[in-house]
């Protein structure tokens, strides 16, 4: 079941397999939950549903890409949430991360995972950890105003994004799937989240061999939310493309178990 929003792939439904809303990163959209985690997650009962934010995916023609701010993308997220059931779990990637984070901070929610989260002090450290490596690309951005130079090259995005043994032709299948991103989400980035407002308990999962987002990044998130990372060896920035995608759903399926268990 598709639609101009989401891509949905439905579980039994039953009360104890809650439902998760999937919200990609930056330069990504439905698609990359569609590789693997749909059908995983429905075939062990979850009704999946993966969400094109405004401007990516499917909702490519809706407005400019360029005027859309980070607070565009977490409204979407909330009405997407309206028309699900308050059970329902959130998973951010990246920058879906840090939106899923801003959400929480504005209203109650069940429980949330973040996957290779910025975090929630913001992009300042990934910035400059990117500016370090990639100088001119970050520059190439900041004069187009738009965050596609930052992966416009194959072999940058590959090691930027990919798992370092990821086979080449399939590096190159999502590297075609990756698109532009608006210069002022990122820009809306640098604010951090209310984390004391954030009542929800939290996964927090991270990529041994992540070329974005760092180790002591990932360490500082989960110590923001009073957890500890799961770290997965060897995991590029991309989790749910990873050759590792199954150990990190493996642990999504865990605790979302455990949290539903809790709640009865």
């Amino acid at each position: 079941m598709e639609g101009p929003r989401w891509t949905v792939r439905r579980g039994d439904g039953a009360a104890e397999r809650p439902p998760l809303l999937f919200v990609h990163g930056a330069w990504h959209g439905a698609w990359c939950w569609e590789e693997h985690f749909l059908d995983w997650f429905a075939a062990r009962g979850h009704d999946a549903y993966a969400l094109d934010l405004p401007g990516h995916g499917r909702r490519r023609g809706e407005g400019s890409l360029r005027r859309l701010g980070i607070g565009d993308y977490v409204d979407a997220v909330a009405e997407a949430l309206g028309d699900l059931p308050a059970s329902t779990v959130l998973v951010g990637h990246s920058m879906g991360g840090y939106v899923v984070q801003r959400l929480l901070a504005r209203r109650r929610g069940g429980p949330a995972v973040l996957l290779a989260s910025v975090p929630p002090t913001g992009v300042a450290g990934i910035t400059m950890r990117f500016a370090a490596r990639h100088p001119g690309a970050l520059l190439r951005a900041t004069a187009a105003y738009r965050l596609g130079p930052a992966i416009d090259d194959f072999e940058r995005a590959r090691r930027l994004l990919f798992d370092p043994d990821l086979p080449e032709d399939e590096a190159r299948r999502h590297f075609a799937r990756l698109q532009d991103e608006s210069y002022t989400a990122y820009l809306g980035m640098f604010r951090p989240v209310r984390t004391r407002r954030v009542r929800s308990p939290v996964l927090v999962v991270a990529g041994g061999a992540d070329a974005l987002v760092s180790r002591g990044a990932a360490h500082r998130t989960a110590h923001a939310y009073g957890t500890e990372p799961v770290v997965v060896p060897g995991a590029g920035h991309d989790l749910m493309l990873s050759l590792r995608w199954e150990e990190v759903a493996a642990e999504i399926a865990a605790f979302v178990g455990d949290e539903a268990r809790r709640r009865r």
